[in-house]
């Protein structure tokens, strides 16, 4: 029997790492020369799915691949992965299936196969998206976990914006040293980059570790190789760093693993799937992607460098992430639905959920399908047995959850015994605080969102500049800008349309943009209890339109404030030539944000051109005129020591600058994650 045909770029059953690092280890010089283009090639292949649940992919004529992934779904043993030709297993096809195949997530299903509690949705022909109900935990195609994020959105991970303040102060081995600084340059910071550390959260649970014990010898040799690694890849760059540098990263993180180092091996496998990512030709959001990566491998330098040096903290150890099981039944309240754009075609959607304690909950539904995909999933179907609902009800309802099992990221699973029934919701102004800033919502499960109360000043193309109401009296001006600008997402028109309504007082939840701390990106809006000019939603939209989805209308608007949607013209001259007071003030820390990003995608040899031109000098007086000495120094620092390339008596590159190379950027990117804080902090909690 001829099996099943999938289309081509289908996804590939995940693999476990050790797999993956291991078939390319095996490989020659010379196939690993050509394994990028081999990997780059199977994109257009066709794969076929046979009814026993193997995967075939034809890479030549006499060479066929065959992916027999277990009971799970994902490939964990060699023996796993065959192919046709003469060189199996030791051959290019074989080991190039792998590397395009998704890295196996790192909590799987308890439970193989499909849940029992998962029924068929129904009402295809009414044009909803069937959706799988609550989440399986499995990766549906490459890339789908790393991020199904809108523009601005941080996937799982560390937080920059969350308040490090609880966490106790870091050692002094928090603040790597970048060796002899060039040219009577500055020495690393150990004032703001030290109080930066606390913002790097840990990738899981932490070990039940006996404070002050220093790490093994084996751990201590874990982490150097790790940190040899991972200084490879960023000296390389992401447009460089392909599979062989990926699998030498992945081999690191299985000895960390094998050594009890669960925090570093989580940030390796975080690093491998945002470079993965970054490198997607097909990729929708590239462009913030190297935020994604600099968080991830911020966070791998820092907890390697601390443990290389022995740091007792048990943080660094970190544990195995488990899904948690609440006691009892879990009341969740609907907040908003966020439409899901991501790479490889992904589209679907997010709905934001809170208990009684002000944690936050996720329920996703992500598949192929892209921008499209994204709109029709706001009204699909979430079925778990019994209960039988959509995304739109429940994000202006609520739900009671039996037997709930929740990932460390927030997200609902489906697994065995799950029950779930629809409850009625809760007022939005109950759920979402008129002043929440992004380090006084960092206690959930989910990363939270970021809510305000804004009064409209202007528009700017189909952006809105918004006066933040602290009190009685207009806070700061801030941007507010399209979370999706896909013509199929209701975003960029909602925003024209509040934008035209200057006056208008609203109540605001969304992100704020990790490069610009004067940016939030709504998701959501709604009335401001008590004010007179202020929106009027109707009663089934329960005081919240969700941007993505909803249209705002006239009659959403208060009587006499006629507010049609004005053209979306380029920006002018005349929208800069606003008053000062009117214009949110860009942070002269762009400048460094943009070097440290050109330096993890472009490589060593990108971080040094601005070292070699003119624009250096201004940069660094920039910095020192907005009042970021320190920066400055840093700013100078990264560029000299990128540049200055000493090699050994064989003319090959010094090994120790490597090292001095990512020291120096991890000190810049650590101060500009304290200080991006501390200004996100002053501007959003007054």
């Amino acid at each position: 029997m001829t099996p099943p045909r999938r289309d081509a770029g289908a996804p590939l059953p995940p693999v476990a790492p050790e797999v993956l690092a291991a078939a390319v280890e095996s490989l020659t010089t010379r196939l690993r020369g050509r394994l990028d283009q081999a990997v780059e090639s199977l994109a257009t292949t066709p794969v076929d799915l046979a009814e026993d649940g193997t995967y075939g992919i034809r890479c030549g004529a006499d060479a066929w691949v065959t992916l027999a992934p277990g009971p799970s779904g994902t490939i964990t043993s060699p023996d796993q992965a065959r192919c046709t030709c003469l060189l199996s297993p030791r051959c290019l096809h074989r080991t190039a299936a792998l590397a395009a195949s998704p890295l196996a997530a790192a909590i799987p299903s308890r439970e193989p196969g499909p849940s029992p509690d998962r029924v068929p949705s129904v009402g295809s022909d009414t044009g909803r998206v069937p959706s799988a109900g609550l989440d399986t935990g499995r990766v549906p195609s490459a890339g789908l976990d790393t991020d199904p994020s809108p523009e601005g959105a941080p996937s799982a991970g560390p937080d920059p914006d969350r308040d490090p303040s609880p966490e106790r102060a870091p050692s002094a081995a928090a603040a790597p040293s970048a060796g002899p600084a060039p040219s009577g340059g500055p020495a690393v910071p150990t004032g703001p980059a030290a109080r930066a550390v606390r913002a790097v959260s840990s990738a899981g649970p932490a070990s039940p570790a006996v404070p002050g014990r220093r790490p093994s010898a084996a751990q201590v040799r874990a982490a150097g190789g790790l940190w040899a690694a991972a200084s490879a890849v960023l000296a390389a760059g992401a447009v460089a760093a392909g599979a062989v540098p990926q699998a030498e990263l992945l081999r690191a993180a299985h000895t960390a693993r094998l050594a009890g180092l669960h925090r570093a091996e989580g940030a390796a496998l975080a690093v491998v799937r945002h470079l993965r990512a970054t490198r997607d030709p097909q990729g929708a959001h590239r462009a913030h992607r190297a935020d994604e990566l600099v968080t991830s491998l911020r966070e791998l330098l820092l907890v390697t460098h601390r443990l290389k040096a022995a740091d007792p903290d048990p943080e660094l150890i970190g544990g195995v992430p488990h899904n948690h099981r609440p006691d009892g039944p879990l009341r969740l309240y609907g907040v908003c639905r966020e439409p899901v754009v991501g790479p490889a075609g992904a589209g679907g959607v997010l709905t934001h959920l809170v208990d009684d304690t002000g944690r936050w909950y996720t329920l996703r539904d992500v598949g192929p399908g892209g921008p499209a995909r994204a709109r029709r999933a706001g009204t699909a179907h979430v079925a778990v047995r019994s209960f039988l609902s959509d995304h739109e009800r429940l994000s202006r309802g609520g739900l009671v959850v039996t037997g709930a099992v929740v990932a460390p990221d927030g997200r609902l699973l489906a697994e065995r015994g799950v029950r779930a029934t629809f409850a009625a919701g809760r007022p939005w102004a109950d759920a979402v605080p008129a002043t929440a800033a992004p380090d006084r919502l960092g206690s959930g499960h989910a990363p939270p969102l970021t809510g305000c109360d804004v009064r409209i000043v202007a528009a700017d193309g189909d952006e809105v500049l918004v006066h933040v109401l602290t009190g009685d009296a207009p806070g700061p001006t801030v941007r507010l800008a399209p979370a999706h600008r896909h013509p199929a997402l209701a975003h960029s028109a909602n925003l024209r349309r509040l934008g035209a309504c200057p006056g208008l007082e609203v109540r605001l939840l969304g992100r704020v943009d990790p490069r610009r701390v004067t940016t939030l990106r709504p998701v959501a809006v709604g009335p401001v209890p008590g004010a007179t000019t202020t929106l009027r939603l109707p009663q089934e939209w329960r005081n919240r339109a969700d941007l993505g989805y909803d249209l705002l209308a006239d009659a959403h608007f208060p009587a006499g404030a006629h507010c049609p949607p004005p053209p979306s013209p380029p920006r002018t001259a005349a929208a800069d030539a606003r008053p000062a007071d009117a214009r949110p003030v860009d942070s002269p820390l762009r400048r460094i944000r943009d070097l440290v990003e050109l330096a993890v995608t472009g490589g060593r040899r990108a971080a040094a051109e601005p070292a070699r031109d003119g624009d250096r000098a201004g940069h660094v007086a920039a910095l020192r005129r907005g009042g970021f000495a320190t920066g400055a120094d840093l700013f100078a620092a990264l560029g000299a020591v990128a540049a200055r390339r000493p090699r050994d008596a064989f003319g090959r590159p010094a090994r120790d600058d490597q090292d001095q190379y990512a020291a120096q950027w991890l000190a810049t990117a650590v101060y500009l994650t304290g200080t991006e804080a501390a200004l996100a902090r002053g501007l959003w909690h007054r």
